[in-house]
């Protein structure tokens, strides 16, 4: 992927790929830890462009009744994994920015799904910010496995967030710069 530079910001875009045009691949789907900012820059980012906004943990948590923490608690990290895949592999949409939760990428074909949706973007922050910007990972729904640290968690996801992203965007912005900074990756995929 080459990087390209946006005042204070980068973004990558992977090489080789096409943004469908069709009404289907309308969408920007945001992919990235907890705590990056998905739920925030994407109501943001759905007001500037025009768009309906989605959060995939709030369908999650209307489909099943249980708030994030409670399915987990309840049914465990795995049967959590697979509703979640479940969820994102039926949706259905167009002209949506659609905020996943950090776990999304643990499901193949709901990202593959995610593809045929729209443009995926990763909102990359390093580790330690996403450390300080998370408060109490069990009552917010993280999906994590006893005695693993958020450090090990970013290690694990990090690689799938590339290998499922067309664009990656550094989310350590405000959340206006992090908006156009989504814009005009986008923008430039869709070339």
């Amino acid at each position: 992927m080459d990087r390209e530079h946006v005042p204070g910001l980068f973004f990558k875009i992977r090489k080789g790929t096409a943004m469908k045009t069709d009404r289907e691949g309308s969408n920007i789907i945001l992919i990235g830890m907890p705590g990056s900012g998905k739920s925030t820059i994407g109501v943001l980012l759905a007001k500037r462009m025009g768009m309906g906004f989605i959060d995939t943990d709030i369908l999650i948590q209307s489909a099943s009744g249980l708030l994030l923490y409670q399915m987990i608690e309840k049914d465990g990290i795995d049967a959590f994994i697979r509703y979640e895949e479940d969820v994102l592999r039926k949706l259905v949409c167009e002209n949506c920015v659609i905020a996943t939760g950090g776990s999304a990428v643990y499901g193949p074909e709901a990202m593959e799904h995610m593809a045929r949706l729209g443009c995926r973007v990763y909102l990359d922050l390093p580790s330690e910010v996403i450390e300080g910007r998370l408060g109490n990972i069990i009552t917010r729904g993280v999906v994590i496995r006893e005695g693993e640290t958020i450090e090990q968690l970013y290690e694990a996801r990090a690689p799938l967030y590339e290998k499922y992203a067309d664009v990656t965007v550094d989310g350590a912005g405000t959340p206006k710069e992090v908006v156009e900074a989504v814009c005009e990756a986008v923008g430039r995929y869709q070339k």
